[in-house]
């Protein structure tokens, strides 16, 4: 408890303003094939299909946001397509497992009997079941009982009391925890848990947790199949605050930039995992309602000149609501 006393007394501004982070906002990842995780992740696991974009990097490449009916931060798991990259492989400094929650065990049962007529394989416990998509990123599913709004999306094959219903946490692998442990808890105020390696990260609104594992020995591989980098909900007055709070430390963040749906920044934290601040809003209804997100390609407004270029050079993706 002085411990997370120290980490709550270092998150406040000036004025004493208390500065938290609100959860996990989404989680990025890279796939080979758009279409085959588009499949995956609206059809087999029921997410929504979003927001239907491009990495604002690399504008050739698609970015597409798969989450709960509203797009809410703290369900959106989302993909850079590198098409047919090499599949990748989880080391030192990389996220390697999603979790994911569901409301009770019936929900296991439920995602168990799914997953298998799938064809999914699944590993783990039978209470905490794993499995990989397509391109082998793995996933845990993992009843938790909370009083938070559960961020779910609307399926016909899926009761609404079975459904995903956001991000749990992250596990990422770590050569040496504890040259992160300053970082984590008197930094960003992550919270130590009576487990060793996994602190919560708890807000007004949302909470979750990141851990650490012992790494493989194989040499981490970019590619198909692995997580770019995870990103923790901020507010939006307090963005400025956090980037203040993160230079001061020993990391060595990137300046806000501008995402137009939301504000981020990042920075690589000890372990070598790669952290985003990004603000809840404005969101992704800004430019569309929320009856029609995900249905065609959006472009923030600095790219939209170049529709006609980036729409020539990416794969056709249907509207997966539209084909029930």
């Amino acid at each position: 408890m002085e411990r997370q006393g120290r980490a709550h007394a270092r998150n406040r501004g000036d004025e004493g303003h208390i500065i938290r982070l609100d959860g996990i906002h989404h989680v990025t990842c890279i796939t080979a094939d758009a279409l085959r995780n588009l499949d995956f992740y609206t059809r087999v696991l029921g997410l929504r299909l979003v927001k239907k974009t491009v990495n604002q990097d690399n504008p050739s490449v698609y970015h597409l946001f798969y989450g709960d009916e509203h797009g809410s931060p703290g369900a959106d798991i989302t993909f850079f397509e590198m098409r047919d990259a090499q599949r990748g492989r989880a080391g030192a400094g990389m996220v390697h497992t999603v979790v994911w929650r569901v409301a009770s065990t019936e929900a296991i049962d439920f995602w168990t009997q799914r997953l298998h007529a799938e064809g999914v394989a699944l590993s783990g416990s039978s209470e905490r079941p794993r499995f990989t998509d397509p391109d082998g990123l793995a996933h845990e599913i993992s009843p938790v009982d909370t009083n938070e709004t559960p961020l779910t999306a609307e399926h016909p094959d899926i009761p609404r009391s079975f459904a995903l219903q956001g991000f749990d946490g992250v596990r990422a692998y770590a050569s040496t925890p504890g040259t992160s442990l300053s970082f984590l808890e008197t930094v960003l105020g992550f919270e130590a848990t009576a487990e060793p390696g996994v602190w919560r990260i708890a807000g007004p609104t949302r909470s979750g947790f990141y851990a650490y594992d012992t790494p493989p020995p194989e040499v981490p591989l970019r590619g198909a199949g692995t997580v770019h980098h995870v990103a923790f909900s901020t507010e939006g007055g307090d963005q400025d605050l956090w980037h203040e709070r993160i230079t001061d430390s020993p990391a060595d963040p990137s300046p806000p930039i501008d995402r137009f749906w939301f504000k981020s920044i990042y920075v690589r934290e000890p372990s070598g995992v790669l952290f985003e601040f990004a603000t809840k809003g404005p969101g992704f209804t800004v430019d569309e309602p929320v009856d029609s997100l995900g249905k065609r390609l959006t472009l923030p407004p600095s790219f939209e000149s170049m529709r006609k270029e980036i729409e020539s050079g990416l794969t056709p993706l249907p509207d997966p609501r539209a084909r029930r």
